[in-house]
């Protein structure tokens, strides 16, 4: 097969252990999926799960003990950090059943859903899509997956994220509205998921903003810590 140019390279997050990396296909987004968080955006209750995306290139793919950057991006001055658990699919599905969801599952990463919160709030205000506020140019970065079989006890595992060593947010992944298993099943009766797919599961709460130099910290017990340094405006 011939194109009319390259085509743009697959993103892919590597794996802990082994030398193939996971190729990114969609990435997923839960929305207010913690109550503390849903109640410091102005929400109470839980509400029927809601999805949004993110281009798989927004991806900022940051390796095992190194640090990853991220330029303060364009049109906000306001940017949002979001600490998430991230789950990666390795089989697909449709209409998947909470209760066989875990057989979907490849392994599981941290991942830091950076969001242009003056903007997303502007659209909300408007009725209008997220996107600018969400799906911006390295607006997801993301460690090393943790093969599933490794992760420990992922359900119950403590998260959090310091900025410049301070805390921000503190939570357990127990205190999601929406668990792993029941976000496939619902995720999954909208698309087909597929090999590939990335699942960022939602932020409790503490999101705040940040500025050019700052360095985040974020960790999920037991899938080992995410670093990344907000570099200035490219």
């Amino acid at each position: 097969m011939s194109f009319v140019f390259a085509p743009t390279e697959v993103s892919a997050v590597p794996i802990l252990g082994q030398a193939e990396r996971f190729p990114v296909r969609r990435v997923y987004c839960v929305g207010r999926n913690y109550e503390e968080h849903a109640k410091e955006m102005g929400f109470t209750g839980r509400e029927p799960p809601f999805f949004f995306l993110k281009p798989a290139d927004a991806l900022v793919v940051v390796n095992e003990g190194e640090t990853g950057h991220m330029p303060y991006p364009s049109l906000t001055h306001n940017l949002h950090h979001e600490i998430e658990l991230v789950v990666a699919i390795g089989t697909g599905g449709k209409n998947i059943k909470a209760a066989d969801a875990e057989k979907h599952i490849f392994g599981y990463a941290v991942g830091l859903d950076m969001t242009r919160r003056d903007l997303q709030n502007e659209m909300k205000k408007l009725g209008r899509p997220w996107c600018i506020g969400k799906g911006f140019d390295k607006s997801a970065p993301i460690g090393p997956i943790t093969p599933k079989a490794k992760a420990g006890d992922v359900n119950n595992a403590a998260i959090d994220l310091t900025v410049n060593g301070e805390p921000r947010q503190s939570s357990t992944v127990a205190k999601l509205i929406w668990n792993v298993a029941e976000t496939i099943e619902h995720l999954s009766a909208a698309w087909e998921l597929q090999p590939g797919d990335l699942i960022f599961t939602g932020t409790p709460e503490g999101v705040a903003a940040v500025v050019a130099g700052d360095t985040l910290v974020g960790q999920v017990a037991g899938l080992g810590r995410l670093t990344v340094k907000v570099d200035p405006a490219s």
